[in-house]
């Protein structure tokens, strides 16, 4: 999970406060950094009360952990689910989330899909895996694994280790793709150099049932792959 965005996106943030309250966000913010989470607050809750959504993007994930305030997640909700509507695409991936598992709001998985899909639809990694995983299990959508396996290739093509593997996976068993122990082999291997730690042993079973020519085209496709920052995968 994503957490707090403000440290990559503080010019931005701050250029979206009125200039009036610039100083007071600034505040807040240098004190999320420092832990001083009383400060931070004190500083970003009246932001929040007034319509600011990367505020109660804050506010809302300070609820979630229990930082400057006593953990709850209905306030979290609330707080992040004001954010999310006003487009903050970290909430929308955290609103589906709380929906999936059920923490501060009655678990349907149909709102799931409804968030994770806003979020991935912006290119969140960890939206398209998990829409992926609501389509392998057809919750809260049809069950699709052509639906399920575009959404996986998204986030692998992002670096994302899990879905790089469960991938692999989807072309060694033919889930929502040809089948294709080259391409299966390929993508394990790059899972593997990711830090997946179930991928190598996958990986090897497979490369078993191949010929020498196909593990070195299949290790040649993994290369490029990666030198290619993920433009070149064996399309």
């Amino acid at each position: 999970m994503k957490i707090f965005r403000y440290l990559a996106f503080s010019a931005l943030l701050a250029m979206s406060v009125s200039s009036a309250n610039t100083q007071d966000y600034d505040k807040g913010v240098a004190a999320i950094i420092a832990g001083d989470f009383e400060t931070a607050w004190s500083e970003l809750l009246p932001l929040a009360e007034s319509g600011n959504a990367d505020t109660q993007y804050n506010i809302g994930m300070m609820y979630l952990k229990g930082e400057g305030v006593i953990q709850n997640y209905v306030e979290a909700g609330k707080w992040l689910r004001l954010a999310a509507d006003q487009g903050i695409v970290d909430a929308q991936y955290i609103i589906g989330l709380m929906y999936h598992e059920g923490k501060g709001v009655i678990q349907n998985d149909v709102e799931a899909v409804k968030w994770y899909r806003l979020a991935a639809d912006q290119g969140y990694a960890d939206a398209q895996f998990n829409l992926g995983g609501l389509y392998t299990s057809g919750k809260g959508v049809i069950q699709n694994n052509v639906e399920a396996a575009k959404w996986y290739r998204l986030a692998a093509d992002q670096g994302y280790a899990k879905a790089q593997y469960i991938l692999g996976m989807a072309y060694r068993g033919g889930f929502g793709v040809i089948q294709n122990n080259v391409i299966a082999h390929m993508w394990l291997n790059i899972a593997s150099a990711n830090g997946f730690e179930n991928a190598a042993q996958t990986r090897d079973s497979i490369a078993a049932e191949m010929t020498q020519e196909d593990i070195s085209e299949a290790q040649a496709m993994a290369q490029e792959c990666l030198s290619s920052g993920y433009k070149n995968c064996g399309d």
